[in-house]
């Protein structure tokens, strides 16, 4: 067992020196790492040790590997319409279908309830022996109350009589998951010298420590005079695992901070050669540190960040977008001038007037995108379908004996639009507008939509068959992989109606290149269902005809971003763009 014993100090605030300190950067919150970084802390009781002890116990235990996980919200759609003036892709779109569900409920979790108050200063051990009677929770107490400490940002001097209690009680022994909460602490309240005392008492013992500690030595160490001690803890750590992405931002945070640029660089693109997405803070760093900057070398490879957002389709937050403007206009002799805009249905920017890129696939990616689709997701044995062989060789073939269709319907999906609405009445129309446009349209539905029934009348479903080409599968089929089958086959003028944003089918797509065209494919070709108001007529979203990602003429550059009060979901693009002149 691993252990920090403090034999022979009475007070264990003594251990650290009360040295003026260097500071951290202003609006750097750390909090996240208890809830996202750190690597299985938790309530387990870890002990590192400060003892004289025989060299084959300076070893830490196993290192932990933390994966990231990533929450997508909104996976399903509301049966609500929203607001035909944006698309269906647009940020923010799917929160507002969220809020006009009625039938949503409100899952959130009730407020952790504390069962006794928070110290606001130092206790003494009497004190501490008190507030642990009182205390009423299952879990450790001393646990409990560092994470809650942590989590309120308590000052250092109350954790130090925590700690100083704890030692006291325990031999001098403190445990892992008290100190590195401590650690946090220090790093939040820019004691850099307290970090520095922690930094030492762990070198002085171990060879190696866990990612937590690593992460929150480095976090502490990148503002200090000793900042270049962060890389050698960076290259522990890649004798056992890739470093983190953190990890990197904080140490090229370091190398610019202490201006050592060509540092920053090689971080940089070791970052990627490890295939890892660089935080946008880092890029936004880069972009901070080049402004007034007049260098040919250090503004190419800002480009290249641009250009590396657009192949990756990664949108920079607010901020960032603001980064990028100032850094533009502030390159010596350039005269760039930015302008925060959006872009018209039309596709043309409303600052500049400039055509942004058409979303169309070329023949050569609709070809290539066919392809990996009916091989993926509709051949290839897709894990959400659920209908058999035979019956999609039928529908194959029914397929091939009709005209290419202009719009592919899936007939269930639309139908249930509108719960008050009798369903046969919706599907009627949508088809009956469509139709009198003179479009080919195929209906996909299910056999029981035949069959007489309070939300199915025959009459209705008679005029739709008149109306369309129809195909109705079985009732355990899904309509999807059909959908797709049918638009795909009928060219890239086809477009298809579902509130289903297929995010299942796209996932079955093995490769990113293959994800981003689908979904490039997707906004330019799937229509979504609007009303005003129950009873009005029917309207559609408008399809956009451009494609939301970074993009440059030479002279002029448009970046679509995110902005700070609206929730945009993973399958929805940002309607806010930087756009960036050249003035002759």
């Amino acid at each position: 067992m691993m252990t920090f014993c403090f034999t022979g100090i009475r007070n264990f605030s003594k251990l650290w020196k009360s040295n003026p300190y260097l500071g951290l950067s202003p609006g750097h919150s750390y909090l996240s790492l208890f809830f996202k970084d750190c690597y299985g802390v938790g309530n387990q009781q870890k002990w590192f040790s400060l003892k004289t002890v025989s060299a084959q116990n300076t070893k830490a235990g196993n290192l932990l590997i933390a994966k990231a996980r990533y929450f997508r919200k909104g996976d399903e759609g509301s049966n609500k319409q929203v607001s035909s003036d944006s698309h269906l892709f647009a940020a923010g779109a799917a929160k507002k279908r969220s809020q006009m569900n009625p039938h949503k409920e409100d899952h959130a979790l009730p407020p952790v309830r504390n069962t006794i108050q928070l110290p606001t200063k130092p206790l003494n051990s009497q004190e501490w022996d008190k507030l642990k009677e009182d205390f009423k929770g299952k879990a450790n107490f001393e646990s409990w109350i560092i994470l809650q400490m942590a989590h309120s940002h308590s000052s250092i001097d109350v954790a130090k009589s925590l700690l100083s209690w704890v030692a006291a009680k325990n031999n001098g022994i403190v445990g892992y998951d008290l100190l590195v909460r401590y650690l946090y602490l220090c790093i939040f309240h820019k004691q850099t010298s307290e970090v520095i005392d922690v930094y030492e008492i762990m070198k002085a013992r171990y060879k190696r420590l866990e990612p937590e500690g690593y992460t929150l030595l480095i976090q502490g160490l990148i503002h200090s005079d000793r900042w270049k001690e962060a890389l050698l803890l960076l290259e522990d750590i890649k004798k056992v695992m890739v470093p983190s992405r953190r990890n990197y931002n904080d140490c090229i945070e370091g190398a610019l901070l202490h201006q050592d640029v060509n540092l920053a660089w090689n971080l940089y693109q070791e970052l990627l050669d490890y295939d890892l997405i660089p935080p946008l803070k880092t890029l936004k760093t880069f972009f901070d540190f080049g402004k007034n900057i007049k260098d040919d070398q250090y503004s190419n490879k800002l480009l290249d960040i641009l250009l590396y957002l657009r192949d990756n389709h990664l949108y920079p937050e607010e901020s960032f977008a603001h980064s990028i403007k100032t850094w533009f206009e502030s390159v010596p002799g350039e005269q760039w001038k930015g302008q925060f805009t959006t872009v018209k249905k039309s596709g043309h920017c409303l600052g500049c007037g400039k055509t942004i890129e058409s979303n169309h696939l070329s023949p050569e990616e609709y070809e290539f995108l066919k392809g990996k689709i009916m091989r993926d997701v509709i051949d290839g044995g897709d894990q959400y379908k659920k209908t058999t062989p035979q019956e999609l060789e039928r529908f194959q073939n029914f397929v091939k004996c009709c005209p290419p269709f202009d719009i592919v319907i899936d007939g269930l999906n639309v139908a249930k639009t509108f719960p008050k609405a009798r369903e046969s009445q919706v599907l009627l129309d949508v088809v009956s507008q469509l139709a009198k446009q003179n479009l080919q349209l195929l209906v996909l539905g299910r056999k029981h939509m035949l069959t007489q029934h309070s939300k199915w009348r025959k009459d209705e479903m008679k005029k739709v068959q008149q109306q369309a080409s129809c195909f109705f599968a079985d009732n355990i089929s899904e309509d999807d992989p059909f959908l797709l089958y049918a638009t795909l086959h009928s060219g890239n003028h086809c477009r298809f109606i579902t509130k289903d944003l297929m995010r299942d089918h796209k996932a079955c797509l093995r490769d990113a290149k293959t994800q981003r065209l689908f979904f490039k494919w997707q906004q330019g070709h799937q229509l979504a269902i609007t009303r005003r108001f129950e009873g009005s007529k029917l309207t559609f979203q408008h399809i956009p005809s451009y494609d939301t990602v970074v993009q440059t003429t030479g002279d002029s550059w448009h970046i679509p971003y995110d902005e700070d009060m609206v929730e945009r979901y993973s399958y929805e693009v940002p309607t806010k763009w930087l756009c960036l002149h050249r003035k002759t």
